[in-house]
């Protein structure tokens, strides 16, 4: 299967609109942010689509998504690396932990968990090092803790201070190339 069609796939089988607050599933369609409370977004499909192509996501990959929010991105990557890979997705807002755990659990994707982020540290340097890292909120600078819990190969998308920034890790721990891919809006990201 292409990078395309894999990408068709996941998003035919984890139907944005299954993540919306009951009162926002009829504007799933609607290519924009979306507010799910608490200051988050469900970020529009096509940013999602281009970060999800940025981030080349390939079957058998341990996954880390920092900001799921509604469980949405988690469980799209989820479709992306098959049950043999593994998705764990971390979130600082109590309340979405639960709605993206709630929205997780009926995905149909038991290789992929949703769980409180830790304040006092960025990532889940515990449970990595991890081959993608997918951050949807916008960091001030690149988040270098980030980084160092990728992988060597691994790839890191995240939005840094207006531009999608791709890093990719070499076979060292200093080997990364950076590179930026447009403009893009986030809700901001916290510790980054």
């Amino acid at each position: 299967m292409t990078p395309e069609a894999a990408l068709d796939a996941a998003f035919a089988a984890q139907p944005r609109e299954r993540f919306l607050p009951p009162g926002l599933r009829s504007a799933a369609a609607t290519d924009g942010p979306l507010d799910i409370g608490h200051g988050q977004t469900n970020s529009q499909p096509r940013t999602v689509r281009a970060m999800l192509r940025l981030l080349d996501v390939r079957e058998g990959q341990r996954v880390l998504d920092v900001g799921s929010g509604s469980g949405w991105t988690t469980s799209l990557l989820a479709e992306l690396v098959g049950p043999g890979g593994t998705v764990l997705g971390l979130e600082r807002v109590p309340e979405l932990v639960a709605l993206g755990t709630a929205h997780l659990a009926t995905a149909g994707v038991p290789w992929a968990a949703i769980r409180a982020a830790d304040p006092e540290r960025l990532g889940a340097p515990g449970d990595g090092p991890f081959d993608r890292v997918l951050v949807s909120a916008m960091a001030t600078r690149l988040p270098r803790a980030l980084v160092g819990q990728l992988a060597p190969g691994g790839v890191l998308v995240v939005p840094v201070a207006g531009l999608m920034t791709r890093v990719a890790r070499g076979a060292g721990p200093g080997d990364v190339t950076v590179t930026e891919h447009g403009r893009y809006r986030f809700v901001p990201l916290v510790g980054g």
